[in-house]
């Protein structure tokens, strides 16, 4: 591993010449790149250089317990004891640094929360949802926008999405899509039956203006009249905003601004990074089918967790966790779930990197 910390040390250096490159400097493409990579490095080799320190204090160690005697050989062997310890300590975290980096690290996300089966309980449920993350994202600092909310008659959401600001936001919310399934007793329920409803949950890096380029004789632009619960009307003016991209026939529709300007604005950011994710995953399948079955693919059709409320329960399917605190999870208690998710990605790339080192 000390070959890899001499190589990082290279690239570190190469990368901190780029950054004062004027070609670099001028495109910001090329600098946000040249950024995040000496960020990542600066991460890696802050494990790197002490396992190197470790590794040299060790071998001074044992040239010095040949030559010692008695009290004194007996310390430089314990000595030798610790330093074997800190290396093999070091040098998980350094495997684990060295997994490959999700591209999407450190963007901020659009989480798109939507009631699915189960009518106006759904509608309540994806509310829940979305109270849920807010409460998630202050817990860590991140910062919230709203993007677009439409509610539903009873006060839940048809559709929300909000765009979330944090360094490990992504890290954290990226396997949250999917379908998101409620056991309770609904509030439109006389009898106390208990029902099943659900929410999908979708959740995207948000795309630059410079990794995504739409050219605007690709879209076709519609505006109309906003309309709230019921479809009636909430303004007196065209702004809301209806944007489809005739190459992929994706739709984005935006409403909450009273400008016509801004909702337009919004809907194509929502809508590069829709572009964004479908490049990737295309690029994803590309490079290895196998990618498919791993962890975090918010796929919308995968039910991948269950909220019960009966048994103050959650359970996530990926990963067999179930916890009994549903009350604090709703309340934003969310990381022992996603510790947990993320801890099995890891064990997963650990393991896919074994196996590809006996091949």
């Amino acid at each position: 591993m000390l070959e890899q910390v001499d190589a990082l040390e290279a690239e570190y250096a190469e990368v901190e010449g780029r950054l004062a490159d004027p070609a670099v400097l001028g495109d910001p493409g090329l600098l946000q790149a040249a950024g995040r990579r000496f960020k990542e490095l600066e991460e890696v080799l802050a494990v790197g250089r002490p396992l190197r320190a470790a590794h040299d204090d060790l071998e001074a160690a044992r040239e010095l317990a040949e030559l010692a005697e008695g009290e004194e050989r007996d310390q430089l062997r314990s000595e030798i004891g610790s330093l074997e310890g800190e290396i093999e300590r070091l040098e998980g975290e350094l495997r684990t640094l060295l997994l490959p980096r999700d591209p999407n690290d450190g963007r901020p996300v659009i989480v798109e929360i939507r009631g699915a089966e189960g009518g106006e309980e759904a509608n309540l449920f994806a509310r829940d949802l979305h109270e849920m993350y807010l409460a998630f994202a202050a817990a860590h600092g991140w910062t919230v926008e709203p993007l677009e909310a439409r509610e539903s008659d009873m006060g839940g959401f048809s559709e929300v999405m909000v765009l979330v600001k944090g360094e490990d936001a992504w890290t954290r919310l990226k396997y949250e899509g999917g379908v998101h399934r409620v056991q309770r007793v609904p509030v439109t329920e006389s009898q106390g039956r208990i029902h099943t409803s659900s929410a999908t949950v979708s959740v995207l890096p948000e795309a630059d203006e410079v990794e995504v380029e739409v050219d605007e004789n690709d879209l076709q632009v519609d505006v109309y009249r906003a309309s709230g619960p019921g479809g009636q009307s909430v303004n007196t003016t065209d702004s809301a905003v209806r944007i489809t991209h005739k190459p992929t026939g994706l739709v984005v529709s935006m409403q909450d601004e009273k400008s016509q300007l801004q909702n337009k604005v919004k809907a194509l950011r929502v809508l590069r990074s829709r572009l964004l994710q479908i490049e990737q995953e295309r690029q994803q399948s590309e490079a290895s089918e196998a990618r498919r079955g791993q962890v975090g693919g918010g796929g919308r059709s995968e039910k991948i967790r269950t909220y019960n409320f009966k048994e103050n329960r959650v359970t996530d399917h990926r990963i067999g966790l179930t916890l009994h605190k549903l009350d604090r999870v709703l309340a934003g208690e969310l990381d022992e779930v996603t510790d947990g998710l993320l801890a099995d990605e890891r064990t997963r790339q650990l393991a896919e990197g074994l196996d590809g080192a006996d091949g």
